[in-house]
């Protein structure tokens, strides 16, 4: 699935591999503690500021989604993952202007973090070329601080934030 230029050294996978147990055996934990059943409880991990090398080796790992917040770095190690032979359902968790929708839906399975209905409609226009469905996470500012986004719950216009 990898070539040379995209494969993580034996060490940084055994890290990986390390980290990504700990992970899954805390979920495992969390899941009985709370009577729930693991195969309910998707886990992402979240790859910014990580080479695409690092989504290779956790794919071969057995993991099935990754998390990116920033457009830039996200869809060129999409790409660079595709590339590869690997195929991770990925999922736009940050803050996303409405200018970048076109580039996300390219790569994107997922958006977390709809805030308003400017931004519904931007990927509603980017997504029309799709083979696949593009599933949106409306985001809301329990709080109402606007540095961190949402859709405020009692606003009579959804944009407004």
């Amino acid at each position: 699935m990898t070539d040379s230029s995209t494969r993580v050294r034996p060490e940084r996978r055994a890290e990986l591999a390390a980290a990504l147990a700990s992970v899954r055996s805390r979920i495992a934990d969390a899941c009985a503690d709370a009577g729930r059943d693991r195969a309910e409880v998707t886990m992402i991990a979240v790859t910014k500021t990580y080479p695409a090398a690092d989504v290779l080796a956790l794919a071969e790992l057995g993991v099935t989604d990754v998390g990116e917040n920033r457009d830039q770095e996200a869809a060129g190690k999409a790409a660079e993952v595709a590339a590869a032979g690997a195929a991770p359902r990925w999922h736009f968790i940050g803050r996303l202007q409405r200018n970048k929708a076109r580039s996300v839906v390219r790569y994107a399975d997922a958006v977390h973090s709809v805030d308003s209905v400017r931004l519904a409609r931007a990927l509603d226009v980017a997504a029309t070329d799709r083979d696949r469905p593009l599933t949106a996470l409306v985001q809301v500012s329990v709080d109402g601080d606007p540095s961190r986004g949402g859709a405020l719950p009692d606003s009579a216009d959804p944009d407004v934030r």
